[in-house]
């Protein structure tokens, strides 16, 4: 295929998935037919953020055909995509499962169809009263869709009106944050503080890779922000850059999930920004 309509067929699918317009499936299904495999992963990506809006029985009828996908990326945003349909997705529950289980299978497949099979049994558990989930806020009962939509972006249970209100809350947390980012690293990112430009500065001058203070992952329940994450090396690095009491209970209660989690974590303080390049340097040593 000419990479120009290659890329024309990328943007429409990206597109359709931001509109939120139910009336965009058709047209997405469609994208899931074409021979270019980021396409099909594209368009899959696209109809699950339509959850909730498209007609959920002809969204996971073109779904469940990309978990037999030739491409391993088409299968995970098809199951992580059927997960956003709740009960409507069990007829895929079949093929999840030899997802889940298939030795072959790129291990985070296999993750990604465990967790899509535990949101979908739970809400077909809870939508036949044998399974009852509480918003963490009011204390309501939840219905099915609201225990997906909720768990699908925060891996917590809110209703639907709690679910908004968190959802500005976090909205204008980060907000906030993007506002305290007044400090230009050498290669253009604005961070925080002095100490997050030097370690910015000198994973640039190692060429390695890193994303941010991006969005927040979810770790036994709790919210985390990492400061930075290495997608190299599955390496997170968190600045622990203040001294008040508060701060450094939050920092203990981060760190101990981080280790109770399995996840890699170079911790780096004030202290270290004379020699930051060297320091952090030596502790990725033991990750490489």
């Amino acid at each position: 295929m000419h990479k120009k309509l290659e890329k024309q067929y990328r943007d429409r699918a990206v597109e359709l998935g931001n509109s939120g317009d139910p009336a965009a499936l058709p047209e997405l299904a469609e994208l899931t037919q074409i021979p270019v495999a980021n396409v099909r992963r594209l368009a899959a990506s696209a109809i699950g953020k339509l959850a909730g809006l498209a007609d959920a029985k002809n969204a996971v009828a073109a779904l469940q055909p990309l978990l037999q996908d030739t491409y391993s990326q088409v299968r995970q945003y098809a199951a992580k995509a059927l997960s956003s349909y709740g009960t409507v997705a069990k007829s895929a529950l079949s093929d999840l499962r030899d997802m889940a289980i298939n030795p072959v299978e790129k291990e985070y497949n296999n993750n990604n169809a465990k967790i899509a099979i535990e949101i979908i049994e739970e809400a077909s558990r809870i939508e036949e009263k044998e399974a009852e989930h509480c918003c963490q806020r009011c204390g309501v009962n939840l219905e099915p869709d609201e225990y997906v939509r909720s768990h699908k972006a925060f891996q917590r249970p809110f209703c639907n009106y709690c679910f908004d209100e968190v959802f500005l809350e976090r909205r204008n947390f980060e907000t906030k944050v993007e506002l305290q980012k007044n400090i230009r690293a050498k290669d253009g990112t604005w961070v925080q503080s002095d100490g997050e430009r030097l370690i910015c500065e000198a994973l640039d001058a190692e060429r390695i890779r890193y994303r941010y203070d991006e969005r927040f992952r979810i770790l036994d329940g709790y919210a985390i922000r990492p400061d930075f994450y290495l997608p190299e090396f599955d390496v997170y690095i968190e600045y622990w850059g203040m001294d008040t009491a508060d701060y450094k209970i939050g920092m203990l209660k981060k760190q101990q999930l981080y280790q109770q989690q399995g996840k890699k974590l170079v911790s780096l303080y004030p202290e270290d920004k004379p020699r930051m390049r060297e320091r952090l340097l030596s502790m990725l040593g033991k990750y490489k």
